[in-house]
């Protein structure tokens, strides 16, 4: 069965029914709704998300089968001054706000905290805290995950060189995925220059996470339909294409048919009509 998910907003009912008509047919079964970000303690405002209840229950009645996962995001120490999850105390009030967001009706918690790295136990620590509250409500716990080192021990030498955790190694990346129920993988901004390299990148990505991901989780494959040119993504070759061939190059002939795997379309507000094109063209049609 394909999966996919998409990060999405909408205002009124006019809003959900252009986003019925954009999601028939494409097999997407999450939809991930911004309702942070947390602030740098953990904790939520009450003002960020005054709509949530509604939003849920109209996309429950408009798109039955949808499942809608609250998308709670921040920038984290030690690289930025953000949120510090190797504080018990912090963690503690990152659950407090799952638990309010679960309260709107969402379906699942979704955490986007970046940069995490590598072998960080209070990251652990907060998603076994949060998987048991996620349990509990019958709900879904997904995490966002950075990319696996391309070489054994890379992660270390970003830290050594840059101070920048960009990868994670594949047993933290496994360590995580049993943790929880579904895991989409950032397999984007990866400085690659040209569409065959970006391809092959995401390839290999794939091969990394499919041997480690539990089959009962949910492993998604980002693919990134915005547009960004800088050093870490140039937007001529990092496309919602070349994603897609990428992941079907690096799946074997059993991955192909596992239950729970797709691709993770970020961000929807972004996307263009081509990027909708290229996914129903390569991927939809992989899928049925």
């Amino acid at each position: 069965m394909a999966r996919a998910c998409l990060g999405g907003r909408a205002q009124d009912r006019a809003d959900l029914d252009g986003l019925a008509k954009l999601l028939a047919g494409t097999g997407i079964r999450d939809l991930y709704v911004h309702t942070g970000p947390l602030e740098h303690d953990g904790s939520l405002r009450d003002d960020l998300a005054p709509r949530a209840r509604w939003f849920v229950d109209a996309v429950h009645a408009r798109l039955p089968g949808i499942r809608v996962q609250s998308w709670l995001g921040d920038i984290v120490q030690p690289e930025f001054d953000g949120l510090d999850v190797e504080s018990a105390a912090s963690r503690a009030r990152v659950v407090a706000s799952a638990r309010r967001v679960l309260a709107y009706g969402f379906d699942g918690v979704h955490y986007n905290l970046e940069p995490i790295r590598s072998g960080s136990p209070g990251f652990l620590a907060l998603l076994d805290a949060t998987r048991a509250v996620t349990s509990a409500a019958r709900v879904q716990l997904s995490v966002s995950a950075p990319v696996i080192d391309p070489l054994p021990g890379l992660h270390s030498v970003g830290l050594a060189v840059a101070d920048h955790g960009k990868w994670w190694s594949q047993a933290y990346f496994a360590e995580v995925a049993r943790r929880a129920d579904q895991v989409a993988v950032m397999s984007y901004d990866t400085a690659m220059p040209t569409r065959a390299l970006y391809s092959g990148y995401v390839a290999q990505q794939t091969e990394l996470a499919t041997e480690v991901t539990p089959d009962g989780v949910d492993l998604l494959m980002g693919a990134p339909a915005f547009w960004a040119d800088d050093p870490g993504h140039h937007g001529a070759a990092e496309t919602v294409a070349a994603a897609v061939r990428g992941v079907r190059l690096g799946l074997s002939d059993t991955d192909a048919g596992r239950a729970n795997f797709g691709v993770a379309l970020y961000v929807d507000f972004a996307a263009t009509p081509q990027d909708w094109a290229d996914y129903r063209r390569d991927w939809c049609r992989m899928a049925d």
